[in-house]
């Protein structure tokens, strides 16, 4: 069994990479960090300059921001500029009211936001928010992590000024060596008690999951799957009901709805797509609670330690990482053994790894979709012994080489497939 330390290590880590948000973390981290340059201004902002990187463009331009009705970045910083609360970080916008949007749009009909492309930077989470007024400024800074100022200013008198290697949470990340055999030990041997605290967040998406059932949202693909069409095709079974209600969580949340979920390595989807699949396979074959929340623990922390590899943003969608997390959770509660979860976990970077992340979007909801049918295949072909080899493709013998090239490729093979799809969705 880990150490107590080690294991103390990895909650930490698991709760800092697990938080709430409501809406897509990107547009609401903007939000956010608009909210804090002008609570420093200490008034009303007269005029607001946004400073991004490529991968926050990429995902906050065609996003719902919640309880607007809109979407895209304008809306999302006017309103963490005029309403937002930094303390409540990426909950900020959960309360938002009629007459709020009201007054944001009209912020934006006044022409008082600039958007611009941050150059010169190697973060891909990087927000700089600059607000003025009445010959008064504020800056504030987020890099590396969604909810994390590195920089603050106020009139030209620095207040915050920090690399992002100077989060003492970071710094325990980064100090963390994960694999995927200490990923196994930690979810299957750890004292339950210690794990328990995940149940928060199946609850929390099985909520979001339960209020998308309610109505319409995005592109409607759960609601797709229920209707009669979609019935006959996939019918009414476990593999149907597993993504439908991942995907539904996902149409609601890409659509800009009120419900917060939670997030798995500064993603909602990440999140959804770590527990849905895994909690509808427990609740489905009456797993007990304890296989439950070792298997949620297991698809979870997968995901992290992918994750500190691939970073935060990339050019590869995080279904991609996400359902692997998930197949090797329902690998386990089908019974599987370590060398069969490590099979689910190669099938799957054998399958779709390459899918491209062209922003958040209603549209993310087919690709959760693509990810969690994946999964459930994975983990099918695993229990049968059946393993994609390494003399396929990417695929190592030793499954962290399988994940390394997994990162390798998102990292550096799709570096210009990042540009140019942002360059695509920007010229549009």
């Amino acid at each position: 069994m880990l150490s107590i330390d080690k294991r103390n290590h990895i909650q930490q880590l698991m709760r800092q990479e697990i938080v709430p948000s409501v809406g897509c973390t990107e547009p609401i981290a903007v939000a956010l960090c608009a909210a804090k340059a002008c609570s420093v201004l200490g008034r009303k902002a007269e005029k607001i300059e946004a400073y991004l990187s490529g991968n926050v463009l990429k995902n906050a331009l065609g996003v719902g921001i919640p309880g607007t009705g809109m979407t895209g970045l304008p809306i999302a910083i006017a309103l963490g500029a005029l309403t937002g609360k930094p303390e409540e970080e990426l909950e900020l916008l959960k309360n938002v009211t009629h007459e709020q949007v009201e007054q944001g749009k009209r912020f934006i009909e006044e022409e008082r936001i600039g958007i611009h492309q941050q150059t010169g930077i190697t973060d891909k989470l990087y927000i700089n928010i600059r607000c003025s007024a009445a010959g008064e400024s504020a800056v504030a800074t987020i890099a590396g992590h969604h909810n994390y100022f590195t920089y603050i200013e106020k009139n030209g008198k620095v207040l915050l000024d920090k690399p992002v290697s100077g989060n003492p949470e970071e710094d325990a990340e980064n100090n963390l060596t994960l694999n995927f055999r200490t990923v196994y030990e930690y979810a299957v041997e750890s004292p339950l008690e210690e794990l328990s605290f995940i149940l928060e967040a199946a609850r929390m998406n099985r909520n979001a999951s339960r209020q998308a059932m309610l109505h319409s949202y995005g592109h409607n693909v759960a609601g797709s799957l229920k209707n009669q069409n979609g019935l006959h095709v996939f019918g009414d079974n476990l593999h149907t009901r597993m993504i439908i209600s991942t995907a539904g969580a996902c149409d609601m949340r890409m659509d800009g709805g009120l419900v917060p979920v939670m997030t798995n390595s500064g993603s909602g989807n990440q999140g959804i797509a770590a527990t849905m699949p895994v909690l509808t396979y427990a609740e489905s074959e009456s797993c007990s609670d304890e296989q439950l929340i070792r298997a949620l623990t297991m698809s979870s922390l997968l995901i992290i330690y992918i994750k500190q590899q691939l970073g935060k943003l990339s050019a590869l969608c995080g279904c991609v990482v996400a359902s692997t997390g998930s197949s090797c959770g329902i690998t386990y509660l089908m019974g599987g053994s370590y060398e069969q979860i490590v099979y689910a976990a190669k099938n799957m970077i054998a399958n779709i790894t390459g899918m491209i992340c062209d922003g958040a979007k209603p549209g993310c909801a087919l690709k959760i979709a693509s990810g969690v049918s994946t999964a459930a295949l994975s983990a099918v072909m695993a229990m049968e012994d059946e393993v994609v080899t390494s003399k396929e493709g990417i695929v190592d013998e030793d499954i962290d080489r399988t994940i390394e090239n997994l990162a390798r490729i998102g990292n550096s093979g799709m570096q210009e497939t990042d540009k140019l799809v942002l360059d695509i969705m920007t010229k549009k």
